[in-house]
């Protein structure tokens, strides 16, 4: 099905940024959130899981895209995460 859209400018920028990055058309990069929206596959690769709660409805989408941790913590000498864990969290 043939169609027009008219997207708000921030969408605008965000599908235009989101091809860029991808490499992929704005065409597909639209394609593939209808279909992730829809809770369709698109053909290419099954839906992760996240991807179907989240079209379904039974979660919502991440606030914010992953990032890398700014700063790693440090235990003090002698202590194991293990050592952090209850008695019964053990393995």
């Amino acid at each position: 099905m043939a169609t027009n859209l008219r997207l708000r400018a921030d969408a605008e920028e965000a599908v235009r940024g989101e091809a860029a990055r991808s490499g992929r058309s704005q065409q597909e990069v639209i394609r593939a959130a209808i279909d992730r929206y829809l809770g369709l596959p698109d053909g290419k690769e099954q839906m992760s899981e996240l991807d179907r709660l989240v079209a379904t409805g039974a979660v919502g989408p991440p606030r914010s895209p992953y990032r890398r941790a700014l700063r790693r913590l440090r235990l003090p000498r002698g202590i194991t995460s293990a050592d952090l864990l209850d008695r019964d969290d053990r393995v």
